[in-house]
């Protein structure tokens, strides 16, 4: 039946992408487990391009053309390997299974190995632009063999958003690739929201804006360097009223923030590969904690929390427009945590590329996330111009020219919001995490050192000179001399 690709799972992000490849002239064989839900959609959206029905796995792979390419969208874990098992015995080497879900990269490894060993491709795709991007063109990031790109790669460039005629998807590396780097993007958009949220407490809590006057301030921001997608939405959300109370919609909803896993997955991952990533994993902890609403309530029984607005703002910054150099303050320490979670982010990369053996090209990945994604913003294109082909690449993004000027411009401002939030009792968390790793990077000396020392002291660790090579242990049970390990 000449089919270019088959999609199976067609959940709203499954059938949205099908819908995508058929509006740009691809002929899709659909499969879903249940096929009134396939029915559905071509009854729906049959205009839109070229389906081909089909009932069964085996007639969703008898449908492509060679070499067959089989795009999986069902719930990551368990529900991806039992469809792989399912079509290994249907198709011939050189075919192209592709998992465009959420799966673990560390499963990718695994199920792209093993297929490999089979003489099957497995391209583990990251997809990011939810329901909407899936549809009018997601950013995409293809790991897998370069073979298979070859194949694969025109298909996903040509469904994916558009930044100024470049496409927001490229091969970004081997096996688990992908996976990886959509998973750091999903780390950056954790940290992006918490300090949005941060900003917004601030505001509310300490300057009395409600939301409403908020929405004008967020607008405001999108016309400067924090211009970005989740900007212009939190402008969206502040102002909108709740149909039922007349409140604003932000104070009828349940204060406790929801995660997949990714975020996790991406604080977890952090510390295997050795990267310092603890604006991201503040923002991960800031959700599990919001969601402990039966510990909060009993804490603020014992501890609770009070603010006096009425004097804030002027105690802090005197008379006339304290207001206002509040929120300009909070816009400024909102940039630079940005500016040090993007940091962080891209160091994880880096460490994950010498980790794994994958040829991450960092400036690629940054232009990925121009356009289609959650993330995207126009700061990436400075980013792009830091990791520049033809220039030297720093060793961390804050190194880099536009980003040293920017943090230093926006230092004082950032450490007035650190101290007020912790003056009166405002949490923020990643405000403060962002503040304390970039004082972490400037020290020339840092407590580590003590740490070392008492290392050596309970389990013999031994410890480092700086005065001479090698390695030493103290005896502290014996005469506390030092020797060397």
């Amino acid at each position: 039946m000449g089919a270019d690709i088959g999609v199976t799972g067609l959940a709203v992000m499954g059938a949205n992408l099908a819908r995508n490849l058929a509006r740009n002239g691809y002929t899709v064989a659909l499969h879903n487990r249940t096929a009134a839900r396939t029915d559905a959609l071509i009854s729906s959206y049959s205009s839109e391009g070229e389906f081909v029905r089909t009932e069964t796995l085996a007639q969703l792979v008898e449908s492509l053309e060679p070499p067959r390419r089989v795009l999986i969208m069902v719930k990551a874990g368990s529900p991806v390997d039992a469809v792989i098992e399912e079509l290994m015995p249907l198709l011939d080497e050189g075919d192209i299974v592709i998992d465009a879900g959420n799966s673990f990269y560390e499963e990718t490894r695994r199920r792209e190995a093993d297929l490999r060993e089979k003489g099957l491709h497995f391209v583990g795709v990251g997809v990011s632009g939810g329901e909407e991007g899936a549809l009018n063109g997601p950013s995409i990031m293809p790991g897998g063999s370069k073979e298979s790109y070859q194949t694969l790669g025109p298909m996903l460039e040509k469904i994916a958003a558009d930044y100024h005629g470049e496409p927001c998807c490229a091969w970004v590396g081997t096996d688990g690739a992908g996976h990886f780097v959509k998973m750091v993007h999903n780390g950056i958009e954790y940290a992006d929201m918490q300090v949005i949220g941060e900003s917004y407490d601030l505001m509310r809590s300490l300057a009395g804006l409600e939301p409403g006057r908020q929405a004008k301030v967020f607008r405001e921001w999108n016309t400067t360097d924090l211009a970005s997608y989740l900007i212009e939405i939190t402008s969206e959300v502040l102002e909108q009223e709740d149909e039922l109370t007349g409140h604003p919609l932000v104070d009828v909803i349940v204060d406790a923030a929801g995660q997949k896993g990714t975020g996790r997955w991406t604080a977890i991952s952090g510390l295997e590969v050795g990267s310092p990533i603890s604006t991201i994993a503040e923002s991960v902890f800031a959700r599990s904690i919001s969601s402990q609403l039966d510990l909060r309530a009993a804490t603020n029984e014992v501890f609770p929390a009070g603010i006096n607005q009425a004097v804030t703002a002027e105690e802090l910054y005197g008379s006339g427009d304290a207001r206002q150099d509040f929120v300009e303050d909070i816009r400024k320490a909102l940039y630079a945590s940005k500016l040090v979670s993007y940091a962080q982010g891209f160091d994880m990369l880096t460490a994950a590329a010498a980790e794994y053996g994958w040829e991450l090209d960092m400036r690629t990945i940054a232009s990925l996330w121009r356009a289609g994604c959650i993330i995207r913003a126009d700061l990436l294109d400075t980013i792009m111009k830091a990791y520049d082909a033809e220039g030297e690449r720093p060793a961390n993004l804050l190194l880099a020219e536009e980003f040293t000027e920017a943090i230093s411009e926006c230092l004082p401002a950032w450490r007035r919001v650190v101290a007020a939030a912790a003056t009166y009792g405002v949490p923020a968390p990643v405000f403060s995490s962002s503040l304390a790793y970039y004082d972490s990077l400037r020290r020339d000396r840092l407590p580590a050192a003590l740490t070392q020392g008492l290392r050596d002291y309970f389990g013999a660790h031994t410890y480092q000179r700086v005065d001479k090579p090698g390695t030493f242990h103290t005896r502290w049970s014996g005469d506390r001399t030092e020797t060397e390990a």
